[in-house]
Protein backbone atom coordinates (compact mmCIF):
# COMPACT_ATOMS: atom_id res chain seq x y z
CA UNK A 1 0.00 0.00 0.00
CA UNK A 2 2.40 2.15 1.05
CA UNK A 3 4.59 1.51 -2.57
CA UNK A 4 1.50 2.46 -4.08
CA UNK A 5 1.06 5.58 -2.30
CA UNK A 6 4.42 6.34 -3.04
CA UNK A 7 4.07 6.33 -6.58
CA UNK A 8 1.02 8.40 -6.72
CA UNK A 9 2.86 11.02 -5.46
CA UNK A 10 5.22 10.43 -7.58
CA UNK A 11 3.13 10.28 -10.73
CA UNK A 12 1.52 13.71 -9.48
CA UNK A 13 4.66 15.61 -8.79
CA UNK A 14 5.73 14.82 -11.95
CA UNK A 15 2.63 16.47 -13.52
CA UNK A 16 2.69 19.22 -11.94
CA UNK A 17 6.13 19.76 -12.78
CA UNK A 18 5.58 19.29 -16.64
CA UNK A 19 2.61 21.83 -16.21
CA UNK A 20 4.76 24.20 -14.40
CA UNK A 21 7.38 23.66 -17.20
CA UNK A 22 5.28 24.05 -19.99
CA UNK A 23 5.65 27.40 -22.14
CA UNK A 24 3.21 29.37 -24.20
CA UNK A 25 4.08 31.59 -27.44
CA UNK A 26 1.63 34.77 -26.78
CA UNK A 27 0.79 37.43 -28.70
CA UNK A 28 -0.61 40.15 -28.40
CA UNK A 29 -3.49 42.91 -29.91
CA UNK A 30 -4.25 46.25 -28.76
CA UNK A 31 -6.50 49.28 -30.54
CA UNK A 32 -6.00 52.30 -29.41
CA UNK A 33 -8.13 55.72 -30.29
CA UNK A 34 -5.40 58.11 -30.52
CA UNK A 35 -7.42 61.37 -30.58
CA UNK A 36 -6.62 63.11 -33.40
CA UNK A 37 -2.95 62.54 -34.41
CA UNK A 38 -2.48 65.33 -36.99
CA UNK A 39 0.27 66.90 -38.37
CA UNK A 40 1.02 70.56 -38.64
CA UNK A 41 0.18 71.31 -42.16
CA UNK A 42 -3.19 72.85 -43.20
CA UNK A 43 -4.78 70.26 -45.56
CA UNK A 44 -7.20 71.91 -48.04
CA UNK A 45 -9.87 68.99 -48.70
CA UNK A 46 -10.20 68.15 -45.08
CA UNK A 47 -11.19 69.92 -41.95
CA UNK A 48 -7.69 70.24 -39.77
CA UNK A 49 -7.71 74.33 -39.89
CA UNK A 50 -8.22 73.76 -35.86
CA UNK A 51 -5.09 71.55 -35.84
CA UNK A 52 -2.45 73.83 -37.46
CA UNK A 53 -0.21 76.56 -35.41
CA UNK A 54 -2.28 79.05 -36.77
CA UNK A 55 -5.26 77.26 -35.97
CA UNK A 56 -7.83 77.11 -32.42
CA UNK A 57 -6.08 74.67 -31.25
CA UNK A 58 -2.25 76.08 -31.65
CA UNK A 59 -1.20 73.16 -33.06
CA UNK A 60 2.73 73.63 -32.93
CA UNK A 61 5.38 71.03 -34.16
CA UNK A 62 5.91 71.22 -30.36
CA UNK A 63 3.13 70.15 -29.01
CA UNK A 64 2.87 67.28 -32.16
CA UNK A 65 6.29 65.78 -31.19
CA UNK A 66 4.99 65.62 -27.67
CA UNK A 67 1.71 63.99 -28.88
CA UNK A 68 3.72 61.41 -30.96
CA UNK A 69 5.73 60.87 -27.79
CA UNK A 70 3.55 60.02 -26.10
CA UNK A 71 1.25 58.28 -28.14
CA UNK A 72 4.61 55.93 -28.67
CA UNK A 73 5.09 55.52 -25.37
CA UNK A 74 1.32 53.61 -24.54
CA UNK A 75 1.80 51.78 -27.92
CA UNK A 76 5.51 50.08 -25.91
CA UNK A 77 4.16 49.49 -23.08
CA UNK A 78 0.72 48.14 -23.94
CA UNK A 79 1.04 43.97 -22.98
CA UNK A 80 4.69 45.05 -21.39
CA UNK A 81 3.92 42.96 -18.39
CA UNK A 82 3.19 39.85 -19.56
CA UNK A 83 5.23 39.16 -22.83
CA UNK A 84 8.18 41.83 -22.45
CA UNK A 85 7.66 43.51 -25.73
CA UNK A 86 4.93 45.58 -27.47
CA UNK A 87 1.79 44.74 -28.79
CA UNK A 88 2.72 42.55 -31.87
CA UNK A 89 -0.60 43.76 -34.00
CA UNK A 90 -2.27 47.50 -33.22
CA UNK A 91 -5.09 48.59 -35.00
CA UNK A 92 -5.27 52.50 -34.40
CA UNK A 93 -8.10 55.68 -35.54
CA UNK A 94 -8.09 58.85 -35.33
CA UNK A 95 -4.41 59.07 -37.58
CA UNK A 96 -4.74 61.86 -40.12
CA UNK A 97 -2.66 60.43 -42.82
CA UNK A 98 0.46 58.03 -43.34
CA UNK A 99 2.89 60.71 -42.78
CA UNK A 100 1.81 60.81 -38.63
CA UNK A 101 1.76 56.93 -38.81
CA UNK A 102 5.43 56.59 -40.18
CA UNK A 103 6.61 59.65 -37.86
CA UNK A 104 4.95 57.48 -35.12
CA UNK A 105 6.75 53.89 -35.75
CA UNK A 106 10.22 56.15 -36.29
CA UNK A 107 9.48 57.64 -32.55
CA UNK A 108 11.99 56.70 -30.26
CA UNK A 109 10.07 54.16 -28.24
CA UNK A 110 8.80 52.18 -31.26
CA UNK A 111 11.55 52.39 -33.83
CA UNK A 112 13.43 49.62 -32.78
CA UNK A 113 10.50 47.79 -33.31
CA UNK A 114 10.32 47.46 -36.65
CA UNK A 115 6.63 48.33 -37.14
CA UNK A 116 4.75 48.26 -40.55
CA UNK A 117 1.74 50.21 -41.96
CA UNK A 118 -1.27 49.79 -43.65
CA UNK A 119 -3.26 52.50 -44.28
CA UNK A 120 -5.61 54.27 -46.49
CA UNK A 121 -7.67 57.40 -47.21
CA UNK A 122 -10.67 57.35 -45.92
CA UNK A 123 -13.09 60.17 -47.44
CA UNK A 124 -13.77 61.03 -43.24
CA UNK A 125 -14.52 65.07 -43.63
CA UNK A 126 -12.28 65.78 -40.65
CA UNK A 127 -9.58 64.02 -42.40
CA UNK A 128 -9.65 61.14 -39.88
CA UNK A 129 -8.51 56.98 -40.90
CA UNK A 130 -7.86 53.94 -39.13
CA UNK A 131 -4.86 52.10 -39.54
CA UNK A 132 -3.03 49.07 -38.49
CA UNK A 133 0.48 47.83 -37.33
CA UNK A 134 2.03 44.53 -37.72
CA UNK A 135 5.72 44.10 -36.09
CA UNK A 136 7.02 42.26 -39.85
CA UNK A 137 8.37 39.17 -37.51
CA UNK A 138 5.04 37.84 -36.38
CA UNK A 139 2.72 38.75 -39.25
CA UNK A 140 2.63 38.69 -43.11
CA UNK A 141 -0.02 40.21 -44.91
CA UNK A 142 -1.42 38.92 -47.59
CA UNK A 143 -4.34 40.79 -48.35
CA UNK A 144 -5.73 44.53 -47.59
CA UNK A 145 -8.69 46.32 -48.63
CA UNK A 146 -10.74 49.14 -47.51
CA UNK A 147 -14.72 48.76 -47.33
CA UNK A 148 -16.59 52.21 -47.73
CA UNK A 149 -19.34 52.79 -45.38
CA UNK A 150 -22.13 54.65 -47.07
CA UNK A 151 -24.43 56.90 -45.48
CA UNK A 152 -26.92 59.68 -46.61
CA UNK A 153 -28.17 62.22 -43.88
CA UNK A 154 -31.85 63.46 -43.47
CA UNK A 155 -31.57 66.34 -45.92
CA UNK A 156 -30.48 63.30 -48.98
CA UNK A 157 -26.96 64.51 -48.43
CA UNK A 158 -23.94 62.27 -48.17
CA UNK A 159 -22.54 61.99 -45.00
CA UNK A 160 -18.76 60.95 -45.02
CA UNK A 161 -17.10 58.74 -42.72
CA UNK A 162 -14.70 56.49 -41.70
CA UNK A 163 -14.14 53.21 -43.89
CA UNK A 164 -13.11 49.64 -42.54
CA UNK A 165 -10.00 48.29 -43.37
CA UNK A 166 -9.47 44.21 -43.50
CA UNK A 167 -6.43 42.82 -43.55
CA UNK A 168 -5.98 39.04 -44.14
CA UNK A 169 -2.72 37.71 -43.51
CA UNK A 170 -0.05 35.01 -41.64
CA UNK A 171 0.42 35.57 -37.75
CA UNK A 172 3.40 33.10 -37.17
CA UNK A 173 1.76 30.57 -39.36
CA UNK A 174 -1.44 30.64 -38.99
CA UNK A 175 -4.02 32.33 -41.43
CA UNK A 176 -5.99 35.41 -39.69
CA UNK A 177 -7.82 38.27 -40.56
CA UNK A 178 -7.97 41.48 -38.88
CA UNK A 179 -11.00 44.56 -39.52
CA UNK A 180 -10.47 48.11 -38.20
CA UNK A 181 -13.69 50.23 -37.68
CA UNK A 182 -14.48 53.66 -36.23
CA UNK A 183 -18.11 53.76 -36.63
CA UNK A 184 -20.03 56.96 -36.94
CA UNK A 185 -19.68 59.13 -33.50
CA UNK A 186 -22.69 59.68 -31.28
CA UNK A 187 -22.93 63.70 -32.32
CA UNK A 188 -26.72 64.96 -32.29
CA UNK A 189 -27.51 62.18 -29.65
CA UNK A 190 -27.10 58.53 -28.86
CA UNK A 191 -30.80 57.87 -30.22
CA UNK A 192 -30.98 60.55 -33.68
CA UNK A 193 -27.27 58.88 -34.56
CA UNK A 194 -28.00 55.09 -33.88
CA UNK A 195 -29.02 54.13 -37.63
CA UNK A 196 -25.52 55.39 -38.62
CA UNK A 197 -24.28 52.71 -36.09
CA UNK A 198 -26.46 49.76 -37.08
CA UNK A 199 -25.40 50.84 -40.71
CA UNK A 200 -21.66 50.15 -39.29
CA UNK A 201 -22.30 47.32 -38.31
CA UNK A 202 -24.25 45.62 -41.12
CA UNK A 203 -21.24 46.25 -42.58
CA UNK A 204 -18.97 44.98 -40.69
CA UNK A 205 -21.34 41.58 -40.09
CA UNK A 206 -21.10 41.73 -44.50
CA UNK A 207 -17.71 41.76 -44.25
CA UNK A 208 -17.44 39.05 -42.23
CA UNK A 209 -20.31 36.84 -43.65
CA UNK A 210 -17.71 37.24 -46.83
CA UNK A 211 -14.69 35.80 -45.02
CA UNK A 212 -16.34 33.10 -43.76
CA UNK A 213 -18.27 31.66 -47.43
CA UNK A 214 -14.71 31.83 -48.65
CA UNK A 215 -13.85 29.90 -45.44
CA UNK A 216 -15.83 28.51 -42.86
CA UNK A 217 -13.13 28.33 -40.64
CA UNK A 218 -11.59 31.25 -41.39
CA UNK A 219 -10.36 33.14 -37.70
CA UNK A 220 -11.57 36.79 -37.50
CA UNK A 221 -10.82 39.51 -34.85
CA UNK A 222 -12.55 42.98 -35.36
CA UNK A 223 -11.75 45.99 -33.58
CA UNK A 224 -12.26 49.74 -32.84
CA UNK A 225 -14.07 52.47 -31.66
CA UNK A 226 -17.43 51.28 -31.89
CA UNK A 227 -18.95 54.47 -30.34
CA UNK A 228 -21.37 51.66 -29.16
CA UNK A 229 -21.06 49.10 -25.69
CA UNK A 230 -21.09 45.79 -26.39
CA UNK A 231 -24.83 45.63 -25.46
CA UNK A 232 -25.72 47.81 -27.68
CA UNK A 233 -28.03 46.98 -30.45
CA UNK A 234 -25.52 47.26 -33.30
CA UNK A 235 -23.38 44.61 -31.61
CA UNK A 236 -25.85 42.20 -29.98
CA UNK A 237 -28.82 42.57 -32.51
CA UNK A 238 -26.82 42.92 -35.83
CA UNK A 239 -23.60 41.33 -35.36
CA UNK A 240 -25.63 38.96 -32.60
CA UNK A 241 -22.39 38.86 -30.84
CA UNK A 242 -22.09 36.64 -27.04
CA UNK A 243 -20.47 37.55 -23.90
CA UNK A 244 -20.47 33.84 -22.61
CA UNK A 245 -18.08 30.98 -24.30
CA UNK A 246 -20.44 28.08 -23.46
CA UNK A 247 -22.21 25.99 -26.47
CA UNK A 248 -20.94 28.71 -29.41
CA UNK A 249 -21.05 27.54 -32.94
CA UNK A 250 -17.17 28.19 -33.92
CA UNK A 251 -18.48 30.81 -36.60
CA UNK A 252 -20.05 32.80 -34.01
CA UNK A 253 -18.94 36.04 -32.48
CA UNK A 254 -17.69 36.25 -28.90
CA UNK A 255 -17.43 39.31 -27.45
CA UNK A 256 -14.94 39.78 -24.54
CA UNK A 257 -15.21 43.22 -24.14
CA UNK A 258 -19.01 42.56 -22.71
CA UNK A 259 -18.05 40.86 -19.33
CA UNK A 260 -15.75 44.03 -18.53
CA UNK A 261 -18.66 46.04 -19.53
CA UNK A 262 -21.07 44.29 -16.79
CA UNK A 263 -18.41 44.53 -14.52
CA UNK A 264 -18.15 49.03 -14.94
CA UNK A 265 -15.14 48.99 -16.81
CA UNK A 266 -14.80 51.35 -19.46
CA UNK A 267 -12.36 52.71 -21.87
CA UNK A 268 -13.72 56.60 -21.89
CA UNK A 269 -16.12 58.33 -19.71
CA UNK A 270 -18.75 61.16 -20.60
CA UNK A 271 -20.65 63.30 -18.09
CA UNK A 272 -19.49 60.49 -15.12
CA UNK A 273 -20.24 57.78 -17.04
CA UNK A 274 -17.81 54.77 -18.16
CA UNK A 275 -18.63 53.21 -21.70
CA UNK A 276 -16.80 50.77 -23.27
CA UNK A 277 -16.63 51.90 -27.24
CA UNK A 278 -13.12 50.31 -27.54
CA UNK A 279 -13.56 46.62 -28.47
CA UNK A 280 -12.29 43.53 -29.96
CA UNK A 281 -14.58 40.89 -30.45
CA UNK A 282 -13.46 37.66 -33.15
CA UNK A 283 -14.99 34.37 -33.91
CA UNK A 284 -15.22 32.07 -31.87
CA UNK A 285 -12.76 29.45 -33.39
CA UNK A 286 -10.30 31.16 -31.22
CA UNK A 287 -11.43 29.84 -28.56
CA UNK A 288 -11.02 26.72 -28.87
CA UNK A 289 -7.69 26.13 -31.36
CA UNK A 290 -6.24 23.19 -30.33
CA UNK A 291 -2.13 23.64 -30.73
CA UNK A 292 -3.16 27.15 -32.83
CA UNK A 293 -3.70 30.52 -31.58
CA UNK A 294 -6.49 30.64 -28.94
CA UNK A 295 -8.02 33.48 -26.92
CA UNK A 296 -6.64 34.18 -22.88
CA UNK A 297 -7.65 36.87 -21.76
CA UNK A 298 -9.29 40.63 -22.77
CA UNK A 299 -7.83 43.79 -21.23
CA UNK A 300 -7.88 47.71 -20.98
CA UNK A 301 -4.65 49.46 -20.56
CA UNK A 302 -4.99 52.04 -17.96
CA UNK A 303 -1.58 52.75 -15.95
CA UNK A 304 -1.72 55.36 -13.43
CA UNK A 305 -0.42 58.34 -15.78
CA UNK A 306 -2.92 58.23 -18.39
CA UNK A 307 -5.50 59.40 -15.88
CA UNK A 308 -6.76 62.94 -15.36
CA UNK A 309 -5.12 63.37 -11.42
CA UNK A 310 -6.93 66.41 -11.16
CA UNK A 311 -9.85 69.21 -11.85
CA UNK A 312 -13.49 68.32 -14.03
CA UNK A 313 -12.06 64.98 -15.60
CA UNK A 314 -10.72 63.61 -12.68
CA UNK A 315 -10.52 59.83 -12.90
CA UNK A 316 -11.13 60.78 -16.86
CA UNK A 317 -8.46 59.61 -19.44
CA UNK A 318 -6.16 62.07 -19.28
CA UNK A 319 -6.61 63.63 -23.06
CA UNK A 320 -4.65 66.46 -25.31
CA UNK A 321 -7.42 68.95 -24.94
CA UNK A 322 -9.65 69.35 -21.96
CA UNK A 323 -12.46 71.94 -21.82
CA UNK A 324 -10.79 73.66 -25.12
CA UNK A 325 -7.37 73.94 -23.03
CA UNK A 326 -4.38 72.08 -24.23
CA UNK A 327 -3.70 69.49 -21.63
CA UNK A 328 -0.90 67.78 -22.70
CA UNK A 329 -1.75 64.38 -22.02
CA UNK A 330 -2.34 61.14 -24.28
CA UNK A 331 -5.90 60.39 -25.76
CA UNK A 332 -9.35 60.08 -24.36
CA UNK A 333 -9.68 56.63 -24.98
CA UNK A 334 -7.79 53.81 -22.92
CA UNK A 335 -6.27 51.26 -25.26
CA UNK A 336 -7.76 47.71 -25.14
CA UNK A 337 -5.85 44.60 -26.35
CA UNK A 338 -5.88 40.62 -26.08
CA UNK A 339 -3.63 38.01 -25.67
CA UNK A 340 -3.78 34.59 -28.16
CA UNK A 341 -1.63 32.17 -26.74
CA UNK A 342 -0.67 29.04 -27.76
CA UNK A 343 1.70 26.01 -26.43
CA UNK A 344 5.53 26.75 -27.52
CA UNK A 345 6.72 24.18 -29.68
CA UNK A 346 9.71 22.48 -27.83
Amino acid sequence: MKSILTCIIFLFTLLLYSQKEKKYRIRTIAFYNVENLFDTKNDTLIFDDDRTPEGKDNWTINRYNHKLNNIAKVISEIGLDVTKRAPDIIGLSEVENNKVLEDLIHNEYLKSIDYKIIHFDSPDERGIDVALLYKKSAFLPTSFESHRLLLINEDGERNYTRDQLVVGGILDDEQIHFIVNHWPSRSGGEARSKPNRIKAAKLNKRIIDSLQRLDINAKIISMGDLNDDPTDDSLKKILQTHGKTKNLDSSALYNPMEKLYIKGIGSLAYRDKWNLFDQIYFTANLLESENKYRFWKAKIFNPNYLVTKKGQYKGYPYRTYAGGSYAGGYSDHFPVYIYLIKAAKN
